[in-house]
Formats: structure tokens, sequence, C-alpha cells
């Protein structure tokens, strides 16, 4: 047995740069992909701040390039540290390295919390098994390692989708994590398909993809600054796109303007959603690796 430990470590240590430098620039790009995306609504795109004041599209890229060497260490630690526990708790602590690097790059702004928790994931689940990088197989494992303890983890960290989790009694980012995220393999990702496969364009295939996230998300994002009326009208507001045909067809484009202009008016940003947009577009990604990269 320890030999068989050994030899994994030494073969882990061989395989680690290249393919958690690899994965980490895929994550990179998926996020600069999904800020880059538009029209989204009520978010930051490169057209449009959203509902925000403080963000931008320049700065969520500037995070997104400073978050690169986190998400890489977290791949690397995906294929080094092969006990579950030991393993959860290791990302833990280079999730929250990865946030106070954010923070310093943003000057205290929240850019990507959600996403260094998402993809933080899975990248690691991905580089754990990297001859498995299927979409179900990268979020099972993911949501494998989420249901694991952090010893060392804050009981509270104060933020406002914690707070929402609390008051409106909804699983947020956590239990979509720890469910294997059901709202990218089973929303997000089979609408990136259908569209595609419909001949929309590429744009038109990650808007209905995010729409689909939206149109029954409990985004603690958008529960945190609205409430549930807020909620209710981000949903209803995502599933009208798609019933006129999806940012594809020029109906469905008049309902995606106009909801854009209510989440704005409302000043809420569905960024839950977006998170979930941003994990899909790297698990599509993935696809393109059909073996074990070395």
């Amino acid at each position: 047995m320890r030999d068989n430990l050994a030899i994994h470590a030494q073969e882990a240590r061989r395989a680690a740069p290249g393919l958690a430098d690899r994965l980490g620039e895929h994550v990179v790009a998926a996020l600069i992909e999904e800020v880059t995306l538009a029209p989204k609504p009520g978010l930051v795109d490169i057209r449009s701040r959203g509902a925000h004041h403080d963000l931008d599209w320049k700065l969520m890229c500037a995070s997104a390039v400073a978050l690169q060497p986190t998400f890489a260490e977290l791949a690397r630690a995906g294929i080094e540290t092969r006990p579950m526990p030991a393993l959860r708790e290791r990302i833990g602590a280079i999730g929250r390295d990865g946030e106070r690097r954010m923070l310093d790059t943003t000057r205290g702004v929240n850019t990507h919390r959600g996403a260094i928790w998402a993809l933080g994931l899975l990248v690691t689940a991905a580089a754990r098994e990297p001859a498995d990088l299927t979409p179900e197989g990268v979020a099972a494992r993911a949501g494998a390692i989420a249901r694991l303890p952090d010893r060392h983890a804050p009981a509270l960290t104060g933020h406002k989708g914690e707070q929402a989790c609390v008051d409106y009694n909804v699983g947020g980012a956590r239990g979509q994590a720890q469910a294997g995220f059901p709202h990218v393999v089973g929303a997000a990702l089979p609408e990136l398909a259908r569209s595609r496969i419909r001949g929309d364009s590429e744009t038109a295939a990650r808007l209905n993809a995010l729409l689909a996230v939206m149109a029954s998300l409990d985004d603690t994002c958008v529960l945190a600054r609205g409430g549930r009326s807020a909620l209710a009208e981000m949903q209803h507001g995502a599933r009208r796109v798609l019933e006129h045909g999806g940012a594809g067809a020029l109906a469905g484009r008049r309902h995606l303007k106009m909801l854009d202009r209510r989440l704005v008016d409302l000043h809420v940003s569905p960024g839950g959603a977006a998170d979930l947009l941003a994990a899909a577009l790297f698990l599509d990604r993935l696809q393109a690796e059909t073996k074990p990269i070395h």
C-alpha cells in the first residue's frame, strides 16, 4: 500500500504543473467569457455595469486573471492530495487565500467570491480524475468534496449570500455545490446544447444557458437585494425570454431587454446564476479534453 501511494505521489508531482496550469487557464477563460457575454440582464458585461455601481468589465477581468494562480493551485491539490478530508481542508485554505488575493486586486470589492467556491470545487474535481472530464463526472466529484467538512472554515462569514440562505431557507451556493451542481448539469449545459443544435449564435446560446439557470435558481444575490418578489420577477422574466425563442429570436431579445431594464430598476443582479454560467462554460471547455493532460 505504501509503495502504491509513493508511486501515485511521484506521478502526481510529474503531472501537476502542466495539468494544473492548463485547467487554471480554462477557469480564467470561462470567467472572462462569462463577464464579456452581453447583454446579460442586471449583470456586468462588456457594454454595461448592470445593476452594479462598484463593478465593471475591466475590474472583473483583472480579478479573474489575478485568480489564475489560485485555480492552478486548487487543481494541483486535486492531483496531489488523495485522502478526501485532507483535500477538502487544503482547498478550503487555498480558496480563502484566493479571496484575499481577489480583494487585494479589487481594493475590497467582491468580484468572484462565489466563483472561487464553485469553480474551485470543479477545477479540483477535474484535476483529481482527468480521465473523466464529463460534466456529470466532474460535477459529481465536486459535490462529494463539497459535502465534506472543513474544520478550519469560519462558522459564519457575514456574507450577504449566507444571510439570505438563513432568511429565505434556501441552499445557496453551498447547497448547489453539495447537490452536484444540478443547475449547471441539468439546466445550463442542456440549454447550451439545444441552442447550438437549433442554429443560434454562440452568444445567443450562452445567454439562453444563463436564462435557463435564472428561470429556476433561488439566487441569493437577488434575494439579498430584492427579496422574494424580485426573485419571482427574475425567474418569470427569464422564462418569458425562453418561451419567446430565447436570445436568438427577435421576440426573445425584446423580452430580454425588458428583463434587463427591470432588474436594473430593482437594483438586483443574478450573480449566483452568473457563477453557474461560468461553471457551465468551464465544463463545456473540458469536453475538448478527451484524454489526460500531461
